[in-house]
């Protein structure tokens, strides 16, 4: 590596820390976005836990008919599904628009691009708290007691955040250079949302179609967080596919912000 490619990484790392751990400032961002969307509301950021209960009340009993599947076994399934695929889903799209969305802060002053993607990671945790909650009386409802496996739902969402931060440094560049890539991710996740277990299970997949759903990252990640609160254990094998997804995700999404992020300010 020469010097002027090392200079590159070096300085690109000290951006991304120096966002990172400014704490305090993109917390309070995103806590203020949060109260700004839902300002003059009564119920405020629970209008978030109501209408996903609605929609679970409104699609669990349906499926679970259609499928044939005990509704003892499968509202968890879906509970935990609608839940997590929101929070990556509102991540993602986001991340689309995380630096067009922060071009006042960023035509003013030189803050760290970093420091809005966890902006946006943390709104979206506030809202994954506000319907996470809903999982609480579902599994007292049908009697899922509480285990030690639940515990690995923690490295379980460290690698969905670290993934989700990762797309949102690489979206968020691409975005910015390119207007129409959003609907395209838009577009994308709408057809991905069939092609994961969230309204089905993977067990009623015809034999030799589950290796292909195995293929779908959002998949594996789903299984990270939900198989635990579920009292499973993610296969080796997620672990293996995530570690490896992972990798790769950092990897690029470290190229683009070395090369890119001086160039965000002219995109926006």
């Amino acid at each position: 590596m020469n010097r002027s490619a090392h200079d590159n990484l070096t300085d690109a790392w000290r951006d991304w820390w120096q966002g990172t751990r400014n704490v305090d400032f993109w917390a309070t961002l995103a806590w203020f976005d949060i109260t700004l969307r839902y300002r003059r509301s009564m119920l405020g950021p629970l209008w978030l836990t109501i209408s996903t209960g609605l929609m679970l009340l409104g699609v669990g009993p349906v499926y679970a008919a259609l499928m044939k599947v005990p509704l003892s076994e499968f509202f968890p399934h879906l509970t935990l599904g609608i839940i997590f695929w929101q929070f990556f889903t509102g991540a993602i799209n986001d991340g689309c628009g995380v630096f067009i969305a922060a071009a006042p802060f960023l035509k003013q002053a030189a803050y760290p691009a970093s420091l809005f993607v966890w902006r946006m990671l943390a709104r979206n945790l506030i809202q994954l708290a506000h319907t996470l909650v809903l999982f609480i009386p579902v599994a007292l409802w049908f009697g899922l007691p509480p285990s030690g496996r639940m515990l690995l739902l923690i490295p379980g969402l460290l690698i969905v955040i670290v993934n989700l931060h990762a797309l949102g440094i690489t979206l968020g560049c691409l975005c910015a250079r390119f207007r129409d890539v959003p609907q395209i991710v838009s577009s994308l996740l709408a057809v991905l949302i069939f092609l994961t277990p969230v309204f089905w299970l993977p067990q009623f997949l015809p034999p030799g179609r589950l290796q292909y759903v195995l293929l779908n990252p959002l998949a594996q990640l789903l299984d990270a967080v939900r198989l635990p609160l579920l009292g499973g254990v993610p296969a080796l094998g997620t672990y293996w596919f995530l570690l490896c997804f992972t990798c790769l995700n950092i990897g690029i999404a470290g190229i683009v912000y070395m090369l890119k992020r001086r160039q965000l300010v002219f995109w926006i």
